[in-house]
């Protein structure tokens, strides 16, 4: 399945680009796609379960699955968040 991943601020900067298509295996979660993206970007945050994460503008937990063509917003913390 295919998701698109949506960068913003500190994280946009990082990659060099607001968004992109992942391939993923089908029943994957938040938590699978987090780990999979910070293989390539791994200076956006260092412990991955504070990544916060939205999904069709609705924040989710990283155990929720994923579908086909879903929007996912990674979210960098703001001034003092943890990382």
């Amino acid at each position: 399945m295919k998701v698109n991943v949506r960068l913003f601020a500190r994280y946009k900067d990082i990659a060099g680009k607001s968004n992109f298509d992942i391939d993923l295996p089908h029943g994957s979660t938040v938590g699978f796609l987090v780990k999979r993206v910070l293989q390539y970007y791994p200076e956006f945050i260092k412990k991955p379960e504070n990544l916060v994460v939205a999904v069709n503008e609705e924040y989710s937990e990283h155990r929720f699955i994923l579908s086909d063509g879903d929007n996912v917003a990674f979210i960098p913390p703001v001034s003092g968040g943890i990382q």
